[in-house]
């Protein structure tokens, strides 16, 4: 189960090489943007591909919502930096390789595909305050968050 709404969002600082070399820490948005928060399995694979170049394509509708995009993954910063380049992604990508923001979250998924522990697939909208307003975790890594329900959260907080 994730973290709940109302809940003070875990703040975090995770390593980034796309779109740029950097550290992404979620507070820097605190009193300025609201963020939607984006957990994801593993990047190289399909139905991710799919979800990050979505969100690339329609970044522009976040951006005019007054939120930052952030996707995690427990893939390192460089196979996030290889996928990001291959798949013209142009969201920000952080690497939570220990699995500490996933855990902190609560969307760690188990074992999947007999590989390892992943991030399971999930959404949060936090607003400039640092509070949670909206949080899935969807039923399946396959499924992909309500979208329409994002944005019509980040609405209202304009």
């Amino acid at each position: 189960m994730a973290i709940a709404v109302g809940t003070k969002a875990p703040d975090f600082t995770l390593k980034s090489k796309s779109p740029v070399d950097a550290d992404v820490k979620l507070s820097n948005n605190f009193g300025k943007k609201n963020t939607v928060l984006l957990f994801f399995p593993l990047a190289f694979t399909g139905v991710c591909t799919t979800e990050m170049c979505d969100i690339t394509a329609g970044l522009g509708a976040y951006t005019g919502l007054n939120a930052d995009v952030i996707a995690v993954s427990v893939d390192s910063p460089f196979a996030q930096q290889a996928w990001a380049q291959k798949e013209k992604i142009g969201i920000t990508l952080a690497s939570d390789l220990n699995k500490t923001v996933t855990k902190a979250y609560d969307v760690l998924f188990p074992m999947l595909a007999g590989v390892g522990d992943t991030a399971a697939r999930a959404a949060f909208v936090i607003d400039k305050n640092g509070v949670v307003q909206y949080s899935e975790r969807t039923p399946t890594p396959k499924d992909l968050p309500n979208f329409a329900a994002v944005k019509a959260t980040l609405a209202k907080l304009k």
